[in-house]
């Protein structure tokens, strides 16, 4: 399962969502997740899957590598799931003992499972098709205008991205981990609650010693390298937009101001 999460993964291909500029990505995602919580119909939701999926479809990542994603919250899905078609109240359309479905209950349920794999589904997105240089780049800039307020943007991008970028490392490692007590007899799945948070110390010592080992070599190695940070830092690559960039911006309203229309009427 910890293979699963593509958070923080980069899927190099050559596409047209790879080669946007990552300043209008990072902000389309911001805009996507405030759409997703503004939709509350059916003909909305539609609208969001045929936007999703060209997108999905412009990036050239594989459909099945991207659900991959969904398979380590598949257990939040189900269980948003459930509170929503048992506990909403309204024209009640099966009852047997204490259960009671409701017609509102199902619209809600299946709404809020929609919004959390769209959601889910848009995010893996940005960093699919963003590599972490570009990342920081897209972040630096967005915060520059801040820096007038004191807003360490160059030091906020590069822990962000330094953050996503070793998800994946830290995901790799904890199944090596696992993998290597499981070997030596360790049990993380037999027993109660409290047992199996018992079984995840041998787990998690090793993990935090090697999280700070990789720190450590990190900041020698930035150090080695003379890093000081934003002052004075030129890019081999600058950010400019392009007429694609421009394009997608056009592509991007359009799908907001048809969800809020949506939604008014």
């Amino acid at each position: 399962m910890l293979r699963d999460i593509t958070i923080g993964q980069y899927y190099p291909v050559k596409s047209v969502i790879h080669r946007l500029d990552p300043r209008l990505k990072i902000l389309a995602s911001f805009v996507y997740i405030i759409a997703l919580f503004i939709v509350k119909n059916i003909q909305s939701y539609i609208m969001v899957i045929g936007y999703i999926s060209l997108m999905i479809l412009l990036s050239k990542v594989p459909l099945k590598y991207i659900l991959k994603g969904l398979r380590p919250i598949l257990i939040i899905i189900v269980l948003t799931f459930g509170i929503n078609i048992f506990m909403t109240q309204g024209e009640v359309v099966f009852q047997r003992g204490f259960i009671t479905i409701t017609r509102e209950g199902i619209e809600m349920a299946v709404f809020m499972a929609l919004r959390l794999i769209f959601l889910i589904i848009g995010t893996s997105l940005l960093t699919l098709t963003t590599s972490p240089i570009q990342l920081t780049d897209g972040i630096e800039r967005i915060l520059n205008p801040f820096k007038r307020l004191g807003v360490p943007a160059h030091e906020l991008a590069m822990m962000m991205t330094i953050a996503l970028r070793f998800i994946p490392t830290l995901l790799e490692e904890t199944d090596k981990i696992m993998k290597a007590q499981m070997a030596r007899g360790a049990d993380f799945e037999s027993g109660n609650l409290m047992k199996r948070a018992k079984s995840l110390i041998p787990l998690l010592v090793p993990l935090f010693i090697g999280a700070f080992r990789r720190a450590d070599d990190l900041a020698m190695a930035m150090e080695a390298r003379c890093y000081r940070g934003g002052e004075n830092r030129t890019r081999m690559k600058q950010l400019k937009y392009h007429s694609r960039d421009y394009i997608a911006a056009i592509v991007i309203l359009g799908f907001v101001v048809s969800i809020v229309v949506m939604r008014i009427l």
